[in-house]
């Protein structure tokens, strides 16, 4: 990462909510061919979350701690804020002496961009406010919000704009929250009504949603230079396992995400 960092553009998503076992599926059916085709061995990696609900998740990756491989460790960092005594620090992580990443990156000469989706990240009250405000520049409308059903297009527009915006020479640190895999999304299924509700299958559909749009965020983020992206969840959600619903709980369907980084090369 001392070597991307400065040279690239980064690309940080996370798809709010997202299970790793729904992830694995539509991957090997072949049912989110876009993403699929930037995974390496088009396949997810299994891992843990930090947190399980999103402003705890969001802190600790803002903070250095991306979501963790399921085997045994200790697994080397991409970043690190400088600690004494770090397990997880290697010659080849990138070390910050900021309290975050986001603010570490900007030290590093990147612009940095936030483009929100769920109540974390909406800015209409002081903890909405907290996460975007790490950033030189912060979005959200309700279009961007979880029942918008046309949230992740109106997203990647503004991600396109942004980087339409900045200077050919200026680095781009985007960040983009996905929110149409977060409940509610029984509308991305063609034939469930709000009284039928979310299901494991809305869930999928929503995945599939976000696959049909994605493209375009990654020819935007590659338009400029190369740029090393990583895609993930911040946690999972529950429908009905062990009784559990939602997430903010200590269930494995919560912990568990499905996680990926790759470069994106320019366009010839």
């Amino acid at each position: 990462m001392n070597e991307v960092v400065g040279r690239d553009d980064l690309l940080l998503v996370t798809l709010d909510t997202l299970r790793y076992d729904v992830a694995a599926e539509l991957a090997a059916a072949g049912r989110i061919p876009r993403l699929a085709r930037h995974l390496p061995g088009r396949a997810w990696q299994k891992r843990h979350a930090p947190g399980s609900f999103t402003y705890a998740s969001h802190q600790a990756m803002f903070a250095g701690y991306l979501p963790t491989p399921a085997a045994p460790g200790p697994h080397p960092r991409l970043f690190a804020a400088r600690f004494a005594g770090s397990e997880t620090t290697a010659p080849r992580t990138f070390v910050f002496d900021t309290p975050d990443l986001v603010s570490g990156l900007a030290a590093a000469g990147y612009h940095t961009a936030c483009v929100g989706g769920v109540g974390f990240f909406n800015k209409r009250g002081a903890l909405g406010g907290v996460l975007p405000g790490l950033f030189h520049e912060s979005h959200w409308e309700p279009g961007f919000g979880v029942t918008s059903p046309t949230s992740f297009e109106e997203q990647v527009t503004r991600a396109e704009r942004i980087v339409a915006a900045l200077p050919p020479q200026r680095r781009l640190f985007l960040f983009l929250n996905v929110s149409a895999l977060h409940q509610p999304n029984w509308f991305h299924l063609p034939g469930a009504t709000r009284e039928t509700g979310d299901s494991r299958a809305t869930h999928a559909a929503a995945l599939e949603y976000v696959d049909r749009h994605v493209d375009r965020l990654f020819a935007a983020m590659s338009a400029r230079r190369r740029c090393f992206a990583i895609v993930c969840s911040d946690h999972g959600t529950a429908y009905g396992e062990d009784g559990h619903v939602g997430h903010r709980l200590g269930h494995e369907v919560v912990w568990t995400v499905p996680y990926a980084h790759f470069f994106l090369e320019p366009s010839p």
